[in-house]
């Protein structure tokens, strides 16, 4: 910011207000004043405007809290963005951490769509891009989502007694394939071992709504040599991911 056209009385705001978010409840006047270095009438004021615009609340025992207008502003804030450029905004994070290529997809009947993807810097690449589709019961991102339907909606997505195979690798017995969405429910991880693509693994979580429900699946997607070093920390960032965008569609 170019300092020559700041203005103090609201730098001075927001230091108080990222003051108080960092300690609700526990600082008074005095304090404020001590540890930001404003003369008492002048902190007076600053908090007067600021009870009234609804920003602070005065607690009982005359500390200060965050008040509503910050959670209004929080609110459309969120609602500025879809979950798809929430993903665009997630992402780079994630994979500054890992290094892979990040996913996003939701499930249409027996397939996924995929709605997002960012690409890691590497020589390899992955084929799917938003607006394809992909059997759902042979990627990480569709068995993610799939394991979040009942036992009925299963059998009627999946009357067959083996599935369609697209590797070697893919679950197409019923009871294995049963087996590992049950393993995915206990765990909230799903695995594509080779079962989508020869030479690539996948590690997916579901992305929850403000209900509980699922609303998509991010994945990270990696050669097996790739996955072999680095599959427990890419499954602890994938949960992380779809944590903090459930968070943020879930507040929106």
């Amino acid at each position: 910011m170019d300092k020559k056209y700041a203005v103090p009385a609201l730098e001075r705001a927001d230091t108080i207000v990222q003051t108080v978010a960092a300690e609700p409840g526990k600082l008074r006047l005095i304090d404020l004043s001590r540890r930001l270095g404003v003369h008492k009438s002048s902190m007076f004021s600053l908090l007067h405007t600021m009870e009234a615009l609804g920003w602070l609340v005065r607690d009982p025992g005359d500390t200060y809290s965050l008040g509503p207008a910050i959670v209004r502003y929080g609110s459309a804030f969120l609602k500025q963005f879809t979950l798809p450029e929430w993903f665009y905004k997630e992402a780079p994070h994630s994979i500054a951490a890992i290094g892979e290529t990040l996913q996003l997809a939701r499930l249409d009947g027996r397939d996924v769509l995929y709605l997002a993807k960012l690409e890691a810097p590497s020589p390899i690449r992955i084929v799917s891009e938003p607006g394809m589709r992909y059997p759902a019961h042979a990627t990480g991102l569709g068995k993610a989502l799939l394991a979040e339907l009942d036992e009925s909606e299963l059998a009627r997505l999946y009357p067959e007694e083996r599935l369609p195979a697209l590797t070697p690798y893919t679950l197409v017995d019923q009871a294995a394939f049963r087996h590992d969405l049950r393993r995915i429910r206990e765990t909230g991880i799903s695995l594509d071992l080779q079962e989508s693509i020869v030479g690539f693994s996948c590690v997916a979580a579901v992305v929850r709504g403000k209900d509980g429900a699922a609303e998509a699946a991010v994945s990270f997607t990696m050669p097996l040599h790739q996955w072999e070093v680095k599959q427990e920390a890419a499954k602890a960032e994938i949960a992380d991911l779809a944590a903090r965008l459930s968070a943020l569609i879930g507040n929106a």
